[in-house]
């Protein structure tokens, strides 16, 4: 999986974070806020995200409404795994992961792994 272009996370960010459909005039006024971007570059970014499978539209009036496909969590799931992939050695790709996490994140995959296992059980 590629990685988001800065404008395509940003928007992403903001789709996820609102966690509702949104309308491209939404996304231009929150970025705005921040620093200046036109309506049209958000336009052609969304309408990309949304050919490459990453939003899907609604038409609400004349204007389209986008939502995610994909949570933000099932995309960091997928470069992690793409990570993952980039080794030879996958346990010591593992390892090195693991050992830098903080406890509170050990303990999380650790609840992960035994949910799981419980998944995987008749």
């Amino acid at each position: 999986m590629r990685r988001l272009g800065d404008l395509e996370a940003e928007i992403m960010d903001r789709l996820w974070t609102w966690n509702r459909p949104a309308t491209v005039r939404e996304v231009v006024d929150d970025i705005n806020e921040t620093r200046p971007v036109a309506y049209t570059t958000v336009m052609t970014v969304t309408t990309i995200l949304h050919s490459k499978g990453w939003l899907v539209r609604s038409k609400q009036g004349r204007a389209w409404l986008y939502t995610p496909v994909r949570s933000r969590e099932a995309y960091a799931a997928a470069l992690m795994e793409d990570g993952l992939g980039a080794s030879q050695d996958r346990p010591a790709a593992l390892f090195h992961f693991v050992e830098n996490m903080s406890d509170d994140e050990v303990a999380a995959l650790r609840q992960a792994l035994r949910n799981v296992g419980r998944r995987d059980e008749p």
